[in-house]
């Protein structure tokens, strides 16, 4: 089964201009726990005094999940991170050819022996270790290789395959997590960004070509385009492949508007599964579809997020939706009221550009009844 490895609180909180305080991280962490997310990547120690004593409440606050840090190839970050009692540690390194020479500005010989170096420091300290392959979608997969194999050899348990650039699409994914699930001994992270939209879709991909580990982000956030967002994929993982990941998906809701909130990113009325529109149904052509037997227009119950379905009326209702709308607000219409109240919502939707709300669905419904 694969296993939800959640970094909102690392690389979430990297998206420009997001900013956690203590309580929200130590907050938002307890959700994620209890929402099933039980392994967590809970930032930097490198980041200075206050990051630590953060990572520090949060492992007090959650004894019994497995906290990951971030770090560098550096000793001191990763005793840093060991201090901190985590239990993982990240170890991010180069990959590709072009950071490799232009961003480390180092040789490959040089980069795996401060690679070896760091994970046998880090298992002293009582670490295990993920060896994060930064730029990895644009690396030589020989060379991902060769790097799982000798991180094996130095006791390393997993490889961090990081499409840092969200480059690639679900097909060439597939095909490189398959080839390093066979080529290489390392369990596989993925870890996706969305610059292409693609973050959920090549997780799924990659999930179902081997890798065990998934990073997420709530929301998606995450540096530029942000990260593969958590309640897409396990709601996918669900829905499309039938496997229960341990996540509680009626939870993801209320954590979903606690990280927006934190954040101050609003979510999008649309946002897949969490959007507050994602469920409300207009046309006329649907209503009437799920009014005759909701599997007509239910593609994902959702009652499984704790939600249901909502109709409004608009500029593309019918007369049935009408009829429907308003027995919820406890109106009866006969075939004439219905046919002229449905004129004048399409009229005020067209007007304000928006639905009408119950008030004033009562409104014009004082207004039709009370002239017939």
């Amino acid at each position: 089964m694969v296993i939800i490895n959640d970094t909102t609180l690392r690389d979430g909180e990297q998206t420009a201009g997001v900013a956690f305080t203590r309580q929200e991280k130590v907050t938002l962490a307890k959700m994620l726990f209890n929402a099933g997310v039980n392994h967590l990547e809970v930032g930097i120690p490198a980041m200075g005094e206050e990051e630590c004593l953060t990572i520090a409440a949060i492992r007090k606050a959650l004894p019994d999940s497995t906290l990951m840090a971030w770090c560098r190839a550096d000793k001191t970050e990763i005793k840093q991170a060991a201090a901190l009692q985590l239990d993982w540690v990240d170890i991010s390194i180069p990959s590709s050819a072009q950071m490799i020479d232009h961003k480390l500005r180092c040789s490959k010989q040089s980069l795996i022996k401060s690679m070896l170096d760091c994970i046998h420091y880090a298992i002293s300290l009582g670490l295990q270790v993920c060896i994060g392959c930064e730029d990895a979608s644009r690396a030589d997969l020989d060379f991902l290789t060769k790097l799982g194999e000798l991180g094996k050899q130095a006791g390393a348990k997993r490889l961090r395959y990081a499409d840092t650039l969200g480059l690639l699409e679900p097909f060439t994914v597939y095909e490189h997590i398959k080839h390093l699930s066979t080529s290489q001994p390392l369990a596989i992270e993925i870890h996706c960004h969305d610059d292409l939209g693609l973050a959920t879709a090549n997780t799924l991909a990659a999930i179902k070509a081997g890798a065990l580990y998934a990073n997420t982000t709530v929301v998606g956030l995450g540096e530029r385009a942000g990260n593969a967002p958590l309640e897409e994929v396990a709601a996918a993982l669900f829905q499309c492949h039938q496997q229960d990941i341990g996540v509680q998906l009626d939870m993801l809701p209320a954590l979903c508007e606690a990280v927006s909130k934190a954040a101050g990113r609003p979510v999008a009325t649309q946002k897949s599964l969490v959007g507050e529109q994602v469920f409300t149904h207009e046309s006329g052509i649907h209503v009437d579809g799920l009014l005759k037997d909701v599997r007509n227009y239910q593609g994902l119950d959702p009652q499984l997020l704790g939600r249901s379905h909502t109709l409004v009326l608009g500029k593309h209702s019918g007369l049935g939706a009408v009829e429907a709308v308003f027995s919820q607000i406890g109106i009866s219409l006969d075939k004439i009221q219905t046919s002229k109240l449905l004129s004048v919502v399409q009229a005020f939707a067209i007007d304000r550009k928006r639905n009408p709300s119950a008030k004033e669905l009562l409104g014009m419904s004082n207004q039709i009844l009370g002239s017939t």
